[in-house]
């Protein structure tokens, strides 16, 4: 499970600024994955070989009204139950702040690492001024300059050191774990307690990684699965909506990385959201299987052509997500659910499915017959064997003569054929493609 590192302090002390510094391809740590478009709150980093979720939690604000530590505890205290590592950054030309004083003296007391980051030290020469911040009493400060690249190593050198020991975390793999994942208030915690309730056979609850995710243990027809559920954000007053977003998505990437099937939860109502999309974009992005479930579905007024008309708007909305089956149930009235833990398990299925290299030969052969690949600059590509390298997602190398001559276009068309011959509905497919003299890497 990867590690979420959340970036935490006031407005302009630079968070954003080494948030992307960070996400740049010319740090040499991210390596972007195509697919959905992504919030750029959130970004996948890599460092030292460590893998982890970088979030911007955005800058906790100070004002004149009576609710200034309110806020201040609402959103570090946000910060604080999901993330694995907190990244407090401060501004080394305003020297500490009130505000620093207010995220140092709940970070102190939390139990989670805490890097202490001095921003805008941009030559050696400031060094002196982050002395100060010893007194926030969150150990020894990391001076950097995020504008200009200084001791960004030595920053995430302290971060990845941080991390949780992977050792520690129990993987069973004998269970199916499906994470509900969607916006607040779209039914998830009601449809796992409907499915509970309609299907019990043996049930345990099990405290998750986050203070409001429930793992609940349960066996039908003698397969053993784990519903992980996201749901209980909390809604405050006077808790501007982007908060709320920033953490549920937090929770949604939790339990996502856990998962081995994502049912994505719409509401019916409400119809795909850019919410949804974002949230539905990080399952696809991970490579989970994933079953797209409208819920309330008991909401909608009907006639012959009414889920036809649903799931058009939804393919097109959802278009990377083609793969998915969709389910329109009501954790409510109970309609349908019972569908849901065999679309779970054939997802699970599909997901985990290998295929012979003689048959995948065959299949590419017949693909290239139909439909001969492409030349570039007068070289014509040709295919020379594939293999499937891995599950969960499958993963298929194909190794060529010229690599830069396989379009995208061409490889959606192989992934469509190895679709129409093997199924994999519920699944996305991951395609390499090498040249022949990296064959042995």
């Amino acid at each position: 499970m990867k590690p979420i590192v959340a970036i935490v302090g006031r407005p302009n002390v630079g968070k954003s600024t080494l948030f992307n510094r960070i996400a740049k391809k010319r740090v040499s740590i991210v390596d972007d994955m195509p697919g959905v478009t992504r919030d750029r709150l959130y970004w996948d980093a890599e460092w030292l070989n460590h893998e982890f979720t970088m979030i911007d939690t955005g800058g906790i604000e100070i004002d004149s009204t009576d609710h200034i530590l309110t806020q201040i505890r609402y959103q570090a205290n946000l910060a604080i139950d999901e993330a694995d590592v907190i990244l407090f950054v401060t501004d080394g030309k305003a020297g500490v702040t009130f505000a620093d004083e207010e995220i140092a003296s709940i970070l102190r007391h939390a139990k989670k690492p805490v890097i202490l980051a001095v921003n805008k030290m941009d030559s050696i020469k400031d060094a002196h001024e982050i002395y100060e911040f010893y007194n926030l009493g969150l150990g020894e400060p990391t001076p950097i300059s995020a504008a200009n690249l200084l001791n960004l190593g030595d920053l995430l050198d302290a971060i990845v050191a941080a991390f949780p020991d992977k050792s520690s975390e129990a993987d069973d793999e004998d269970q199916i774990k499906v994470a509900f994942i969607g916006r607040p208030n779209v039914g998830k915690s009601s449809l796992v307690n409907a499915m509970l309730g309609e299907e019990r056979v043996i049930v345990s609850d099990v405290a998750g990684t986050t203070r409001d995710a429930i793992d609940t243990h349960f066996i039908k027809d003698d397969i053993s699965y784990v519903l992980i559920d996201t749901a209980g954000m909390r809604r405050k007053a006077r808790i501007e909506y982007e908060s709320i977003e920033r953490y549920s998505v937090m929770r949604s990437l939790r339990a996502i990385d856990r998962a081995d099937v994502v049912l994505v939860v719409i509401d019916a109502v409400d119809g795909v959201t850019e919410q949804d999309k974002k949230i539905a974009g990080y399952a696809h992005e991970a490579g989970r299987a994933a079953v797209i479930v409208v819920n309330k579905w008991d909401l909608i007024e009907k006639d012959s052509k009414t889920s036809l008309h649903f799931t058009e708007a939804i393919r097109s909305e959802l278009g990377f997500l083609q793969y998915a089956p969709i389910a329109f149930v009501s954790a409510l009235t109970k309609q349908r659910l019972s569908r849901l833990t065999e679309l779970v398990k054939f997802a699970a299925d599909q997901h985990a499915m290998r295929v012979s290299t003689s048959v995948l030969n065959q299949v590419v052969e017949d693909a290239v017959a139909i439909n001969p690949p492409p030349s570039v600059n007068g070289k014509r590509l040709k295919i020379l064997y594939a293999t499937q390298a891995g599950v969960k997602p499958p993963t298929f190398i194909f190794f060529v003569n010229e690599p830069e001559a396989m379009h995208f276009s061409y490889t959606r068309f192989l992934e469509n054929r190895l679709r129409e011959s093997f199924g994999f509905e519920g699944t996305p497919l991951k395609l390499v493609v090498r040249g022949k003299k990296n064959e042995d890497d």
